[in-house]
């Protein structure tokens, strides 16, 4: 990830501030892989709160980038950015991981529902230790 790099590299901040996420839709609508038919019907046979969750995880991980990014952008370069990476990158392979597992299941199962502001307040817990 992106993310990982910056402390070896404090300029990946510039590069991260301009990311926009996409949504699963928008990312399958127009991506060559020859399973985006199959992964948009998928999404669009979700049944109404399934597809909120697996839309509250998404949120959730680009909150935790744009957050994660907010701070990095803030830090004074003499400081180091490891702890704000380390955590923003395990919270994030958390919420990737549950989504992986959510796609995996078909949209069926509890690997999608999460607390929305859970996330943050890690990341805050972080920031205030």
């Amino acid at each position: 990830m992106l993310l990982e790099m910056v402390p070896m590299d404090r300029e990946i901040v510039e590069d991260l501030k301009v990311w926009r996420a996409v949504s699963y839709v928008e990312h399958f609508a127009t991506s060559p892989l020859r399973c985006a038919g199959e992964a948009m019907a998928a999404y669009r046979s979700l049944g109404q709160r399934e597809a909120e969750s697996f839309e509250t995880l998404c949120a959730a991980m680009e909150r935790l980038i744009y957050t994660a990014t907010a701070l990095l952008d803030e830090m004074p370069a003499e400081e180091d950015p490891g702890l704000i990476v380390d955590v923003a990158s395990l919270s994030l392979r958390r919420l990737i991981a549950r989504a992986t597992a959510f796609i995996n299941a078909n949209g069926q199962g509890e690997a999608a529902y999460i607390d929305p502001n859970a996330v943050q307040a890690d990341v805050d817990a972080v920031m205030a230790g």
